[in-house]
């Protein structure tokens, strides 16, 4: 009898795990029919990284459906399950768990209306934590074998304070969308709740890949195998040495320690 090895590790598969987590669709009885839940991907998962992080799901959907950019499916999502689940908390849970230093601001939507929205710092350690597993997730559903090496990620949808790393957001988004390879089939369960896309391996062997949220939250993933060879890029080394540094694509620039 042959037995599946977890996604994310060496132990024995005791169940599927849904990736993303199942709780980022929207359920039937809050959208009147209509089936967000159908055809979703699902991996062999332990007990560890399946059932013993539901606390960290419930962390992402709340932190992701929030999002003011995102579109219809997901501003819907926010004011049904996660407010549900908002409502179950304590007082002070948002500003504990999800956004640090909470406030809420009046802001002019795009049709010229006013909206409150609640504006922090988020918790970006836990949330890389809850995006690493999807990586690995989605890893293994292209690849169907366990990912084993460095993962690497850059959120398009946070503030970093480092304007290295804003930078580097909008180096990425540009590089990623005049990718080729792009232009092939984007998967997921559920393409208005989530969906994502790989590039092909570069001549290192690391694999770029892009996971969309909602329609707008991006969250770019560099997965470098223990079998990639060690890239030696001398703009990222003059990059990383704090040298002024501009790259190009497509005719536009993007400069690294100003």
């Amino acid at each position: 009898m042959n037995t599946e090895e977890c996604y994310m590790c060496e132990r024995v598969a005791t169940s599927k795990e849904h990736v993303p987590p199942l709780c980022l669709f929207p359920e039937i009885k809050d959208t009147k029919g209509i089936n967000f839940r159908k055809n979703l991907i699902t991996v062999p998962s332990c007990d560890i990284h399946n059932s013993k992080k539901s606390d960290d799901d419930e962390f992402l959907m709340l932190s992701l459906s929030g999002l003011i950019k995102n579109n219809p499916i997901g501003n819907f999502h926010q004011l049904t399950k996660s407010n549900r689940s908002l409502k179950r908390k304590s007082k002070d849970f948002l500003e504990k768990q999800i956004l640090r230093n909470h406030i809420l601001k009046k802001v002019k939507t795009t049709d010229g209306k006013f909206q409150m929205v609640s504006i922090g710092n988020p918790n970006t350690e836990r949330l890389l934590k809850c995006l690493e597993h999807i990586a690995y997730g989605v890893y293994y559903q292209e690849f169907k074998e366990r990912f084993e090496g460095e993962i690497r990620m850059v959120l398009e949808f946070i503030e970093y304070h480092d304007d290295n790393m804003q930078t580097m957001k909008k180096f990425l988004k540009k590089r990623f969308a005049g990718e080729k390879e792009l232009n092939k089939e984007i998967k997921g369960g559920n393409l208005l709740v989530f969906y994502y896309h790989f590039l092909e391996p570069d001549n290192f062997g690391l694999i770029g890949m892009r996971i969309v949220f909602y329609g707008t939250a991006e969250v770019y993933f560099s997965f470098k195998g223990n079998n990639a060879k060690e890239p030696f890029d001398l703009t990222l080394k003059l990059m990383e040495s704090g040298i002024k540094t501009t790259m190009n694509i497509d005719g536009e620039e993007f400069v690294f320690n100003k």
